[in-house]
């Protein structure tokens, strides 16, 4: 059974490998990489997570699949747009895939972003035929702009997708 939870400052080395194990697993999914990410400083992770968990605009969520965790996801709101969030670092671990943990992350980041009162919720995505794409797609999400370059040397392409919330 697939749970999902919010970060908490402590777990910072954990929420940390599971990024890291993320870039690694699925490097064409992530604006990021691997080598950019692994640099980080331990201070840097902590005090991200517990700028996340304590600020009130960002959150942070881990799925767990027993006692293991097993995906995660984050949501930020908008500095510049009332109203709106993004989502970012999606990710399910491979052997938690087909059992619901993506769903059960979009939904919790989703319900969080709501009760923000937010109005637009907007990620990207690789471009392509893929899971995460029917994922973003089966909850609502609709493209939105012109796909832009996933990062700088790829040649792959990022589709911005948005979903209107009910206020």
């Amino acid at each position: 059974m697939i749970a999902v939870r919010p970060v908490l400052p402590h777990e910072w080395p954990s929420y940390r490998d599971l990024r890291l194990q993320a870039l690694q697993d699925s490097p064409d999914a992530f604006g990021s990489t691997f080598a950019v990410e692994s640099q980080r400083s331990d201070e840097n992770w902590a005090t991200r997570i517990a700028a996340a968990h304590t600020s009130g605009n960002d959150r942070a969520f881990f799925a767990v699949n027993g006692d293991a965790l097993c995906g995660m996801v984050w949501c930020k709101l908008s500095a510049a747009e009332p109203g709106v969030a993004d989502i970012y670092q999606m990710w399910v671990d491979p052997a938690a895939r087909g059992l619901g943990a993506g769903s059960a992350l979009l939904k919790a980041a989703l319900d969080w972003a709501a009760s923000a009162a937010v109005r637009r919720v907007g990620l990207g995505v690789t471009l392509a035929d893929s899971p995460a794409m029917r994922l973003y797609q089966a909850h609502g999400f609709q493209p939105v702009g012109a796909p832009q370059p996933l990062r700088e040397g790829s040649s792959l392409m990022s589709q911005g997708m948005q979903r209107q919330l009910a206020v």
